[in-house]
């Protein structure tokens, strides 16, 4: 056993192995504690009778930063991309989705001049540079750049899809922005799920090395006389190390502060608030309506897709997998018994009789897909977190100013190992100045 390691990460999720990894090829000794009895976190993969549900619909950008540092550490992915169309849904009536210029030119939902116009803000959120909209929301944004209600619309539907956020009036127009721009570019749907992303990350961080601990919660940090770390678990075990690189959730965080005068709370911590939504996973025999692959709400904040096409989901590829969802609000709070309601009642309207064919079907109310829902403000008080803690780093889907979910879970972890090694660089060379210094 190491009586201390370099860094302790608290979290066993992406951006923990995403950290762990590139921590391992600078030769330092690493420690992940994970409070689940699996790895994972909200990247887990789930096999139910033969099925594969990630936990709501899942997508990796095809350009997006995640899918560079994941190859940047070596990990295979292999998935197709979804076809763009199907269908967008205004007061019960469905229109072709104008994604792509055929379904743009013959769909009803954008009329005359609107279809240019639409095509014409594809093109200039392309270019748009997002760093000049830091203080702005999205809602404040779409009401400069277009006064046709349905061009609103779209925007907003854009911002879901790629973002999973709702409502639009709080949210930054740099970070959805950002999203939308990158989601442009096509996404990746994984075979056998995000598990596969993780599992490659788990093998190669226990061939370098890296200490893995399952059932470990870890309730509270403190640091000692030499300014380093320990960690002590709800068991009341003690875990030293000279860094920590947490990925908690920001009030998990913040409880694990304590009172330690040397690591203060932050108010900023207990202020952000997640982004949830309502999951319906379902596997099905065969599809009722077979050409029903995509669809969102524009009236409802709702979306279904058909994930299977496009990734190996199941043992049987004949079967389907897919996932309805509603994109909740952050103050929202609806009985569980009617979300899953609205859901079903939602893919009935798609998939007629959809329960005659179901093989499996799994109903996650209120699960958080994000643990910063993305507010202008936020920017500043994420920069000021770098240096208040000496030795504590954040690594999550919260801790960037730039990006949510897997891009700011990704970017994060590289940064705050990018930090540490400078760190260890400036001790090697302060202690190799002292020795010189006693010559």
């Amino acid at each position: 056993m190491t009586n201390k390691w370099d860094v302790v990460i608290i979290g066993g999720g992406l951006a923990g192995y995403v950290a762990a990894n590139y921590l391992a090829k600078n030769d330092l000794s690493v420690l992940i504690l994970e409070k689940a009895g699996s790895i994972g976190g909200r990247a887990r993969t789930n096999k139910m009778k033969q099925q594969l549900f990630n936990i709501g619909p899942h997508a990796l950008y095809k350009k997006g930063k995640a899918i560079s540092i994941l190859e940047e550490l070596g990990i295979n992915i292999s998935g197709k991309s979804p076809k763009l169309g199907g269908v967008l849904i205004k007061d019960e009536v469905e229109y072709a989705a104008p994604l792509n210029l055929s379904a743009l030119f013959s769909s009803q939902l954008l009329k005359g001049k609107e279809k240019m116009e639409w095509l014409s803000m594809i093109m200039k959120i392309k270019n748009i540079n997002v760093e000049k909209l830091t203080d702005q929301s999205y809602k404040d944004w779409v009401e400069q750049v277009t006064k046709s209600p349905t061009i609103k619309s779209l925007l907003f539907v854009l911002a879901r899809l790629s973002t999973y956020c709702h409502p639009p009036d709080i949210t930054s127009a740099k970070v959805i922005l950002s999203h939308v721009k990158v989601s442009m570019d096509g996404v990746l749907y994984i075979d056998y799920g995000w598990q596969t992303i993780i599992d490659q990350l788990h093998n190669k961080a226990i061939i370098s090395g890296v200490d893995v601990q399952t059932n470990v919660v870890v309730t509270k940090m403190i640091k000692d006389e030499d300014d380093d770390y320990k960690l002590i678990s709800s068991q009341g075990d003690i875990f030293p190390g000279k860094y920590v690189i947490s990925t908690t959730g920001p009030s998990e965080l913040n409880a694990m502060l304590g009172n330690d005068k040397s690591l203060p709370k932050d108010n900023f911590f207990e202020e952000i608030i997640p982004v949830k939504g309502a999951t319906l996973d379902v596997a099905l025999t065969q599809l009722p309506n077979p050409k029903q692959l995509f669809a969102m709400g524009i009236t409802d904040p709702l979306y279904y897709a058909v994930h299977s096409p496009y990734a190996i989901l199941s043992e049987n590829r004949n079967h389907s997998i897919l996932h309805v969802f509603k994109y909740l609000l952050p103050d929202e709070k609806t009985e569980d018994k009617d979300l899953k309601t609205e859901l079903e009642l939602f893919l009935e309207k798609l998939q007629p009789g959809w329960k005659n064919f179901a093989i499996t079907s799994r109903f996650i109310p209120h699960i958080v897909v994000n643990q910063r829902f993305p507010q202008t403000g936020d920017n500043q008080r994420l920069y000021q977190l770098k240096n208040k803690f000496s030795g504590l780093y954040i690594a999550s889907d919260w801790a960037s100013p730039h990006f949510i979910l897997s891009e700011a879970a990704t970017t994060s972890a590289k940064q705050a190992v990018e930090e540490i090694i400078i760190k260890e660089e400036e001790s090697i060379n302060a202690n190799h100045y002292r020795r010189l210094s006693r010559i």
